[in-house]
């Protein structure tokens, strides 16, 4: 019987095995390092990307607070001119409030025989002191107040005599009045 040794075929097969075990190692671990290089690539642009994005969306960013500091700063001037503007207006209703005032006043007053000294008035009041001939001159000029459609609840504080360098004797008064709410007339006239 013929012996073959068959030894030395199995180990070379084992050690074409053995290489082709390693080479397919390496090969995979080459692999592997490729796509692990090519995904880290990829993630690197992506945040390379995302970065620039970022740089660009905070130009921009700066750019419009720029914008919108310069608007809030024009709102405020805007502000304060409707605030100038509204004090204006409330000036001008108080000024024609105060003519409309003295003009009732210059025709409620009794010709030649009184005249106001003082008028001192405020956002619901007036206080008038003024220099009679006599009581009877006092309760016309009370009267007529009363009639007025600008003053109500008119109180006669006090009365003096009141003596001058001549000799003559006159009453010294003191009143007070209410307005009445004239702001809706002023306000339609001025319209």
């Amino acid at each position: 019987m013929i012996r073959i040794n068959l030894l030395p075929f199995r180990l070379a097969r084992k050690r074409e095995n053995i290489r082709r075990q390693v080479s397919i190692f390496f090969l995979s671990i080459l692999l592997l390092l490729v796509g692990l290089t090519w995904y880290t690539l990829g993630i690197k642009k992506t945040i390379d990307e995302k970065r620039h994005e970022t740089d660009r969306v905070n130009a921009q960013i700066a750019i419009y607070k720029e914008r919108a500091d310069k608007v809030t700063e024009i709102q405020k001037r805007l502000k304060i001119l409707e605030d100038k503007l509204k004090i204006v207006a409330s000036l001008k209703l108080k000024r024609d409030e105060q003519l409309m005032l003295l003009e009732d006043l210059q025709v409620r007053l009794v010709p030649e025989q009184m005249w106001i000294e003082t008028l001192d008035a405020d956002e619901t009041s007036v206080t008038l002191t003024g220099i009679a001939f006599d009581n009877p001159t006092i309760a016309n000029f009370m009267k007529r107040l009363e009639a007025s459609p600008l003053f109500q609840e008119i109180d006669l504080k006090q009365t003096r005599i009141k003596k001058f360098d001549e000799g003559t004797s006159l009453k010294a008064f003191e009143l007070k009045c209410l307005k009445r709410s004239a702001a809706p007339e002023t306000s339609a006239k001025g319209n």
